[in-house]
């Protein structure tokens, strides 16, 4: 499942130490069930599909990020409206020469080496945008994430309707230098729900000065989504 693909890179990419590993709490890991509108579009399905995936993932105490105490009444994330128009095609100009560095997290004693793989230029609502995308150099050696590219971000929701830190995204090398970036897939680092994570936190080169009105929204302790 894709949802498995992605929390493995959260926690293997984003290297999320965690003070304190073991549940105290289990309870069932059994998926929940997530009905399908049929009424919707092949788009919407996908995005539906998406939050399907990981809103079973919280729920699962083996994969979930969540303290138990939020866990036990997780009804599921809450997420913006699906919106094609944050579904984009990107020019992605690859840059092999750069030197890999260390990128720092939420926990200063921890740092991820990564590296510009390339520059991603898009347009939003008539205008340009560029982002940096990076690649672990870790990752870089393994047969399964090779090619794996991280594009965190920031835009101007954080801290009203999204992450204060901002949202990630994960890509994969495109056979072209055409690259489709989809918001509607972003989502939280684990250190929004959890202290006991940490994680890479967003270059300021990489911030959008507009509202992405797309994907995970900030999480609400107090309702547990």
């Amino acid at each position: 499942m894709k949802i498995k693909i992605i929390s493995s890179l959260v926690l293997v990419v984003i290297s999320l130490v965690s003070c304190n590993t073991e549940k105290k709490y289990h309870t069932s890991q059994q998926e929940k069930t997530y009905v399908e509108d049929a009424t919707l579009t092949s788009f919407e399905l996908e995005i539906q599909q998406f939050q399907n995936e990981l809103n079973n993932e919280f729920s699962n105490p083996e994969s979930s990020p969540l303290y138990d105490r939020h866990r036990a009444r997780f009804t599921g994330l809450d997420f913006f409206k699906p919106d094609e128009n944050f579904r984009v095609t990107a020019t992605l100009t690859t840059t092999p020469n750069t030197t890999p560095f260390m990128m720092p997290t939420t926990n200063p004693a921890v740092e991820k080496q990564e590296r510009v793989y390339g520059i991603v230029e898009f347009e939003l609502f008539s205008k340009t945008y560029q982002l940096e995308v990076y690649q672990s150099t870790e990752l870089m050696q393994t047969e399964a994430y090779a090619d794996y590219l991280f594009l965190p971000f920031t835009d101007l929701t954080n801290g009203a309707t999204t992450y204060g830190g901002g949202r990630y995204l994960d890509l994969r090398i495109p056979e072209s230098n055409q690259i489709v970036i989809d918001f509607n897939k972003a989502y939280n680092p684990f250190c929004a729900y959890n202290v006991n994570y940490s994680c890479p936190k967003v270059p300021k080169v990489n911030h959008l000065e507009l509202e992405i009105t797309a994907g995970v929204k900030k999480f609400n302790q107090k309702k547990g989504n």
